[in-house]
């Protein structure tokens, strides 16, 4: 693995050498492909326009994260930014020097990469969707013509195009960073799309299964690392690395952690959970579906999750930390779902009535 590692660090050095003037573009795509932004901005508005859509972006997300945490904890898988300054490979010759960035320095294994896996996944699903939904409002499930077929084929190429220009620039830009090696990103986009189109009972899922989906995730997560600790194998290596060879301290942040990321993500799939089998939930879909109310719906959740997300839980003790996020995690399908329709139909006086525009 090796050669395969130097191959990738010489990729990364050429990048930020050759592009150096890309950087800024490259922070944003690997900012924008944060899951974060799923749960914070994708899910709300996709959700709000189109519920089904918005409950599989949820699923896709959590589902592929929590496997990505498994595939981590399985592969062992370095870092450039790490195994550049300790390996020996390169003997007596000088290593080469890569920079590294505020996005660098995260604590979980590298391999396969969790920004393209969950980009590729959450992509996937919402321009599959996109075209499920434009084929089928036009009535272009079945072509009648020559003409609408090249159509057809002009929107699905230029959707998927799309698809692939969204992948390599995320996969381009982990390796800028120095986050990961390119093999990283390519496993991370291969694994990544799960066809959850075929999946309908999610959206009918009852709120036991939601408690019955989290605990499983958390306690096979949990159990799957008491097992690999009581053999010998100390599956936080990669936090003691981090720290060690990140340029600044402040670059490393306990969300980036492992267990950071299976919190946040049971957490989100427990609040939708709620959300969806809550009182305020079934009250706002009362309403209707009215552009004027989703719009409003989008807004105030846009505006809401904004400062939710203002907020970072003390990292100072970790247990607490981990805590915390879970609730904020679970917050946010939460208000989106329930919360946020509610206030909005009682403020513009559409409780009680449905709202035709």
């Amino acid at each position: 693995m090796d050669t395969v590692h130097a191959y990738g660090v010489s990729t990364t050095r050429y990048l930020q050498t050759h592009y150096r003037d890309t950087q800024s573009w490259f922070l944003f795509v690997s900012m924008v492909a944060d899951l974060r932004n799923t749960f914070f901005v994708f899910f709300p508005v996709c959700f709000h326009l189109r519920e089904a859509v918005g409950i599989k972006l949820v699923w896709v997300a959590v589902v592929g994260d929590w496997l990505n945490l498994i595939f981590k904890w399985i592969l062992f898988g370095e870092r450039p930014y790490w195994w550049v300054q300790e390996t020996p490979y390169y003997g007596n010759s000088s290593a080469p020097q890569i920079g590294q960035f505020h996005m660098t320095c995260e604590t979980s294994p590298g391999s396969p990469s969790g920004h393209a896996m969950s980009a590729a996944g959450v992509y996937y699903a919402m321009i599959s969707s996109l075209l499920a939904i434009l084929l089928k409002e036009h009535g272009l499930t079945v072509c009648p013509s020559l003409r609408v077929c090249v159509c057809v084929r002009c929107v699905r190429g230029t959707l998927w195009a799309v698809f692939w220009c969204v992948q390599v620039c995320v996969c381009l830009s982990r390796v800028f960073i120095a986050a990961h090696f390119p093999h990283q990103v390519v496993a991370g986009v291969v694994t990544g799309v799960f066809p959850f189109d075929r999946v309908q009972w999610i959206y009918r899922a009852s709120l036991r299964r939601y408690v019955y989906t989290t605990l499983s995730l958390l306690s096979f997560a949990v159990g799957f690392y008491l097992v690999l600790r009581g053999l010998g194998v100390n599956l936080l290596w990669t936090l003691d690395k981090a720290q060690r060879w990140c340029q600044w301290p402040q670059w490393v942040h306990i969300d980036t952690t492992p267990f950071a990321s299976l919190l946040r993500n049971t957490g989100t799939l427990l609040g939708l959970g709620l959300g969806l089998h809550s009182p305020l939930y079934a009250e706002a879909r009362r309403v209707g579906g009215g552009a004027t109310y989703r719009l409003a719906c989008v807004g105030a959740t846009l505006l809401l999750l904004h400062l939710l997300d203002s907020f970072r839980p003390p990292a100072h003790t970790r247990a607490l930390f981990y805590l915390l996020s879970f609730c904020k995690s679970a917050t946010v399908p939460l208000a989106t779902v329930g919360i946020v329709p509610y206030c909005v139909a009682e403020a513009a006086g559409w409780n009680g009535k449905k709202h035709q525009f």
